[in-house]
């Protein structure tokens, strides 16, 4: 009777052992999952790790550098006044009219060619989503100025377009009875964001031409049998499914074209004065003819934290559209 009852009372104790075993043996599984997981993503991000270097050296290390000369006053012509001035360099350039100008034409040139290259590629698009005789002919053709150097297309637009003598859109001006013009002195601004049109336009036209025959047949199909004439079908179709491609156009043409350089060096010089300066330009401005590295560099932080903010804003929009279209 006694010998039942402890087997009785001991029976309970056991089965919470075996739990306990089984718990622990589970824990212990999930550890060595868990361990093996990591293991292989380390095994698999390996092979990453020189290009990881090199990115780190090429961008990160001189950016580092790049923030503790701004922090002093550093003047080629002047080594031995070299001093640490701590943020005197960011409150001076901010007191700049001329790094105001430079920040202006920046935001003036980015937006003035985002948006009629955007305009002038989504035309384009909808014409080469069409079938006509020679499209393929004609897409090279357009693609063509995406495809010549910077430093090309800007001797280009600068010695055979805009000219004052021998220019061709003198001579075009000139069959209407316009006097020559001298684009490149008078309107600066103008003849710089027209040479980054014609380069940038080709860029817009690749990615919204893909949008559009990412679009699905079948959908314009039932559009056009609900009644949806062409316009109907652009606008409340054809454009909501192009918003993901069309907000990267903005976004990448947008980093490309604040950073415009050889344009303005080889058409304006900048000038007249500094009217067509933009924000690279007025750096290397800064830096290489008037050898002050102190203000350089701090100009240089100011529009990369710029741009990265600009570009963090422009990438969750469009985070929040991928969301949303696969939600929906």
């Amino acid at each position: 009777m006694s010998s039942s009852t402890e087997t009785r009372r001991t029976a309970p104790h056991s089965d919470g052992d075996k739990v306990q075993q089984r718990t622990s043996a589970l824990d212990e599984a999930l550890r060595v999952r868990r361990a093996a997981e990591k293991a292989e993503a380390r095994r698999r991000r390996l092979p990453l790790l020189p290009a990881l270097l090199f990115v780190i050296i090429c961008t990160q290390i001189p950016f580092l550098l790049t923030i503790w000369y701004s922090l002093r006053s550093r003047n080629l012509l002047r080594p031995e006044g070299e001093q640490f001035v701590g943020l005197s360099n960011f409150a001076e350039i901010f007191t700049d009219s001329t790094f105001r100008i430079a920040a202006m034409n920046s935001i003036l040139l980015t937006l003035g060619c985002v948006f009629i290259s955007l305009i002038l590629g989504l035309g384009l698009a909808l014409l080469l989503d069409r079938k006509f005789v020679g499209r393929g002919v004609v897409r090279t053709l357009l693609i063509t100025p995406f495809l010549i150097m910077p430093v090309a297309g800007a001797l280009l637009w600068s010695i055979a377009m805009f000219d004052p003598s021998y220019g061709l859109v003198n001579w075009l001006v000139g069959l209407v009875g316009i006097g020559p013009v001298d684009w490149t002195s008078s309107y600066p601004v103008f003849s710089i964001i027209v040479a980054l049109v014609w380069q940038w336009t080709p860029f817009m036209m690749l990615l919204l031409l893909a949008g559009l025959q990412s679009q699905s047949r079948d959908v314009l199909e039932a559009a056009s049998m609900d009644g949806a004439g062409p316009i109907k079908t652009f606008f409340f179709v054809t454009l909501p499914h192009l918003r993901f491609y069309l907000e990267l156009s903005v976004l990448l043409g947008a980093i490309y074209v604040v950073n415009t350089f050889d344009q303005i060096y080889l058409m304006t010089a900048g000038g007249p004065g500094t009217a067509s300066a933009n924000l690279p330009f007025y750096i290397y401005q800064r830096a290489f003819l008037g050898f002050d590295i102190g203000q350089s560099a701090a100009m240089g932080v100011v529009t990369v934290i710029a741009t990265i903010v600009i570009a963090t804003f422009a990438l969750r929009l469009i985070f929040t559209s991928i969301n949303s279209k696969e939600q929906s």
